[in-house]
């Protein structure tokens, strides 16, 4: 009898401690979400749409916020807008998909081999800091204007952090977890697979978000440079704005690229938080 009442209270407090935070209503949370963005948009607009009066610069250098969501409303219409964006999106997963693959074969690798980390994992770190643009002539050189010159490029922006972030969660991961690994019989893969690889999830996938960051980089900078012909790229669509001064079409390309980034960072945020709540690591808010 006692040891039922105290299972129970056991199980209480349990359920107190783990008890799931009380949801607002569903206007209440999107309107929650949506204010701060909102609020930040209509900074960004007003504070644009002053630069704009104060007169620095003409109209047909800087274009005024109206104009240019004019001119983005107009390309949003238009085919040859979607041709570019499927374009350079490709090219984006492309590229990463292969950074990935890369980066965790070169990250397992260094990872693990004392003397491979000696000899090659500051040249890792190295490679993650040089700037991507410095690629592109050696790229050219090899490949020529070509699809294979701008994914050359991406991969190698791309991979170091990969690679590091790997690496990095590796390096933490807990020796108790690998002392219960091998007690259950899990060597070389499946110790990665079962063991390693979950532990070091976290600092993985802030590496996986570093080198979004610098995929999306380094293909902006070579369709800015690597023009093919019959392939509209929104690269190529800066490109040509620039050279028309065609300043209201340059911003509405820059605003499309910059709300990929952002779309992609919130898709990464949503992974981050499904991590957290299944290590229980989210905060409960009453």
């Amino acid at each position: 009898m006692a040891a039922d009442t105290h299972a129970r209270q056991i199980a209480g407090l349990d359920a107190l401690e783990l008890a799931p935070a009380r949801r607002a209503g569903l206007l209440t949370r999107a309107w929650a979400g949506t204010w701060p963005v909102a609020l930040a948009v209509a900074l960004v607009l007003a504070a644009w749409e002053l630069v704009v009066l104060a007169g620095w610069w003409p109209e047909y250098v800087f274009a005024g916020p109206l104009t240019t969501l004019t001119e983005l409303g107009h390309r949003l219409g238009e085919a040859e807008f979607y041709q570019a964006l499927t374009v350079t999106l490709r090219r984006a997963v492309v590229g990463f998909a292969l950074a990935i693959a890369v980066g965790l074969v070169v990250g397992a690798l260094v990872s693990r081999i004392r003397p491979l980390r000696r000899a090659v994992g500051s040249l890792i770190t190295g490679l993650q800091t040089m700037p991507s643009i410095a690629w592109f002539p050696l790229a050219i050189l090899l490949f020529g204007l070509s699809e294979s010159a701008i994914l050359f490029v991406v991969v190698l922006g791309a991979a170091p952090s990969v690679a590091n972030g790997l690496i990095a969660g590796v390096d933490y991961t807990p020796p108790i977890l690998l002392r219960a690994g091998h007690m259950l019989g899990f060597r070389r893969l499946t110790l990665y697979r079962h063991v390693i690889l979950p532990a070091s999830l976290p600092s993985f996938l802030a590496g996986l978000k570093q080198g979004w960051a610098f995929a999306w980089r380094s293909l902006m900078a070579g369709e800015l440079l690597v023009i093919i012909a019959n392939r509209p790229s929104l690269g190529e669509q800066l490109h040509f704005a620039r050279e028309l001064a065609d300043s209201p079409g340059l911003l509405a390309t820059m605003i499309v690229i910059l709300v990929i980034g952002i779309l992609v960072d919130r898709l990464f945020g949503l992974a981050d938080n499904a991590l957290r709540r299944r290590w229980g690591l989210h905060q409960v808010t009453a």
